[in-house]
């Protein structure tokens, strides 16, 4: 394992993003960051012998599944539980709540759809908390706000389990081929712990210390990565009006445009960028990722021409 600032082309190439890589390398003297491949992991590590995951939603699912088909004890749980039957088919044991499936495993995995699902499913009534204790490890992998994620870490850290903020950066094709990048932050022992399964499902993890930080940098490269498509988008979209083929080129800013204006930060090309995925919403794309975005490109630009 090494440690390193992190540079801008590494977050691109991670990415297979088809832009030039920036040149530019990001310097935050307030992140201590080690980075990982699950390559490089020394062999022999042993993977927690019961774990639940909390949450089977686009990237919930795909990544419990890699889990199973990993060899790993797995509980699920899930708001709606006809989601659950399929992987409780491929082995999956079954807890009726968070809070069961925290009381039965030793590391607990949680990917919900925003801050205040996270903030449910761990401190509500029958949350995860309330089956935390010592010896046991809550692993967050939703995309929340830094102080949805200090909460969550002070209501887990309360019960004496240990707490890991894990963002993900990729969205559903990466998570079905174990292709996410983690980027984590919290107790590092926990990370220890959790790194082999974070390794079945993902390429790539980054420790940046202190909880916080992890939100932090994902809604960062959400915004990045967010108005980059969005250019390229509009860039498809100009190339098909032109004739040419575009095959031949090669709810996650809302949270980035608050963390901005908590710190009065100006981001007016993500404020931008995220109306057109307000758009897409409106459309119903809101399961379709960033590639929502040509689509409600299309719709708007349509209006337009028909007014």
């Amino acid at each position: 394992m090494t440690s390193s600032f992190i540079n801008c082309n590494h977050f691109v190439n991670l990415h297979r993003f088809p832009i030039m890589a920036m040149r530019s390398t990001f310097n935050y003297r307030h992140f201590s960051l080690h980075v990982s491949n699950a390559s490089s992991q020394p062999q022999g590590i042993e993977i927690p012998p019961r774990v639940g995951f909390l949450g089977l939603g686009i990237m919930g699912t795909p990544m419990a599944q890699n889990l199973i088909k990993a060899g790993v004890d797995l509980t699920v749980w899930n708001r709606t539980k006809s989601k659950c039957d399929p992987l409780i088919s491929l082995g999956a044991k079954y807890k009726p709540s968070p809070e069961e499936v925290a009381a039965s495993c030793d590391l607990t995995f949680a990917m919900l759809a925003d801050p205040q699902s996270a903030v449910d499913v761990a401190c509500g009534k029958h949350g995860a908390a309330n089956g935390m204790g010592p010896g046991k490890g809550y692993v967050d992998v939703s995309t929340v706000d830094v102080d949805t994620s200090k909460l969550i870490n002070g209501q887990i850290k309360s019960t004496g389990a240990l707490f890991l903020e894990a963002p993900v950066s990729g969205s559903k094709k990466p998570a079905e081929d174990g292709q996410l990048i983690f980027l984590t932050a919290g107790d590092r022992s926990l990370y220890e712990t959790a790194a082999p399964l974070l390794d079945i499902m993902g390429k790539s993890k980054f420790y940046l210390g202190d909880v916080g930080n992890g939100a932090a940098m994902k809604l960062v490269v959400n915004m990045i990565m967010g108005s980059m498509m969005a250019s390229f988008s509009e860039g498809l979209l100009l190339s098909e009006k032109v004739g040419l083929d575009p095959k031949v080129l090669v709810e996650d800013l809302r949270l980035a445009l608050g963390l901005a204006e908590s710190v009065s930060q100006p981001i007016p090309i993500a404020a931008a960028a995220n109306e057109l995925y307000k758009v897409a919403k409106s459309h119903g794309y809101s399961d379709e990722d960033f590639s929502a975005v040509i689509e409600a490109l299309k719709s708007k630009f349509q209006h337009s021409e028909n007014q």
